[in-house]
């Protein structure tokens, strides 16, 4: 359904707060105590721009560290704000030439947050739209599956794609996610240069939040700043 208006403010309330790093775990044992409200996890294979995207969708430009190395990001990284959400930089995938210990390593963290995160409201699958899926993926979208973590395509870097090649590429992809049980029918498309498509993406998280706390029984979403 189109977003209104109100759609579009509650989702710039909820990210124009104060964003804070607030924990990074490597391993199982050291992930934080889940805290109230929700959390929402950015995984991708690596440079697809999962900091860059976090960064956008705050309005903070170092919140999340941004790298042209691949594979640098090696743990779970939490940022919170003024409301009851936690923002989750899960670690990249698909660097080959990252040891194979590492990997085992990564995925091992990978596979215990999603399985026993109670609170881990959605996971946002992130696609770099100049590439579209590639086979790294496929182990990332069948462990999603079967930790029924409910999940959504975001194809990040549109504005380096001609429109015409965006729309094949959602039109490729959409029998790839019809064959998954737990991912959202519907993809994003964004770009954190331009904000294409953030306004959208806050607007579903909120949704999100607002949904969890009103199944909940919970306070509703904090007013936050004046519209501008």
């Amino acid at each position: 359904m189109p977003l209104t208006r109100a759609d579009i403010e509650a989702g710039r309330r909820l990210f124009a707060g104060d964003w804070q790093f607030r924990a990074a775990a490597g391993s199982a044992a050291s992930l934080p105590p889940m805290r109230g409200g929700i959390e929402i996890a950015f995984a991708g294979r690596s440079n697809v721009g999962k900091s860059s995207l976090i960064n956008a969708l705050t309005g903070r430009r170092a919140l999340a560290r941004t790298s042209r190395a691949p594979g640098r990001t090696q743990e779970l990284i939490f940022f919170t704000g003024p409301s009851a959400l936690t923002l989750v930089d899960m670690p990249g995938y698909g660097y080959a030439a990252a040891a194979k210990e590492r990997i085992k390593a990564w995925t091992a963290l990978i596979d215990e947050y999603l399985r026993g995160r109670a609170n881990l409201a959605r996971v946002y699958l992130l696609i770099d739209a100049r590439h579209g899926l590639k086979d790294s993926d496929a182990g990332v979208l069948a462990t999603l599956d079967q930790a029924a973590v409910n999940y959504q395509l975001v194809l990040t870097k549109s504005d380096e794609v001609k429109e015409a090649d965006r729309v094949s590429l959602i039109a490729a992809l959409m029998p790839a996610i019809a064959e998954h049980p737990a991912a959202f029918p519907q993809p994003l498309v964004t770009s954190a240069r331009t904000g294409a498509g953030l306004p959208e993406l806050r607007s579903a998280i909120a949704l999100l939040l607002a949904e969890r706390a009103s199944s909940a029984g919970s306070r509703p979403l904090p007013r936050g700043p004046a519209p501008r």
